[in-house]
Order: structure tokens, then C-alpha cells, then sequence
């Protein structure tokens, strides 16, 4: 596995989704202690958690059944796709390379929650793809 510095390497990441994406890593900094470790406009920050990480999205609609997900970070993204096919997973966003190094598919499971699995493809540092590095 690449030491991919867009995704941070812990193995489970919690995606937590908030209405002001940008208060609330301020709010969880301060409040906290965690750090900021990518900013990524208004839609999405990445937090240091000691020697894990939170990714906070944007939160889209006043009613969403599940606007928090989790991802995960594995070693070959088809290939794990494969195998969840094998027990009837609904597609939400196919495998694709994404200019931040990683290659991403999301899906959804038997409840209805989603799932992204994400492969580091190549190491690309936050400013590479426009974006604010913080503690990395």
C-alpha cells in the first residue's frame, strides 16, 4: 500500500456529515484537540485523531437516512468490489482514479448505508490538486 498523503493511513475512516463542514472541524478542533490535516473547500476536511482520522462531509438535504458513511481503505479497490457483488450490493458510484491518488468505489449495503472503499493509487500532496495541507 502507497503511504498516500491525501488519505490518511488508517485502515477505517468515520464519515460524519455536517451542514457547515467548516465550523464544525473548527469547532471539533477546539473542542476536541484534534487537528486539521486537509482542507478541502467547504465540503470536506480531514481530521487527525490521534493515530486515526475522521473525514467531515457536507451534509446534503434536511432528511437523509444515512449521512454518515465509512471508509475503508483496502488493497485492490475492483477487486474487493467483486466480492461484494457476490452478496448483492447496490453501485452508488463505480471505481474510478480521482486526482488526489486514490481510487474510490462507494456502495451501498443491506441496511442502506454506504460504504466507500478507496486504493491508494499514487502519492500526491494536497497542493498538487488544489487543495490546503495541515498536519500530516
Amino acid at each position: 500500500m502507497l503511504a498516500n498523503r491525501s488519505i490518511p493511513r488508517c485502515t477505517v475512516i468515520p464519515q460524519l456529515a455536517y451542514r457547515d463542514v467548516e465550523a464544525a472541524a473548527k469547532w471539533l478542533c477546539d473542542a476536541f484537540g484534534f487537528t486539521l490535516r486537509v482542507g478541502i473547500g467547504s465540503h470536506r476536511a480531514q481530521l487527525n485523531v490521534g493515530d486515526g482520522a475522521i473525514i467531515l462531509t457536507e451534509q446534503h438535504g434536511e432528511m437523509q437516512s444515512f449521512p454518515d458513511s465509512v471508509m475503508v481503505r483496502v488493497e485492490d479497490v475492483d477487486r474487493h468490489l467483486d466480492r461484494a457483488k457476490l452478496h448483492v450490493v447496490r453501485i452508488l458510484r463505480a471505481p474510478a482514479d480521482y486526482p488526489y491518488g486514490e481510487r474510490q468505489c462507494t456502495v451501498e449495503d443491506f441496511a442502506g448505508r454506504a460504504w466507500t472503499f478507496s486504493q491508494s493509487i499514487v502519492d500526491v500532496a494536497p497542493e498538487d490538486w488544489g487543495r490546503t495541507s495541515g498536519v500530516i
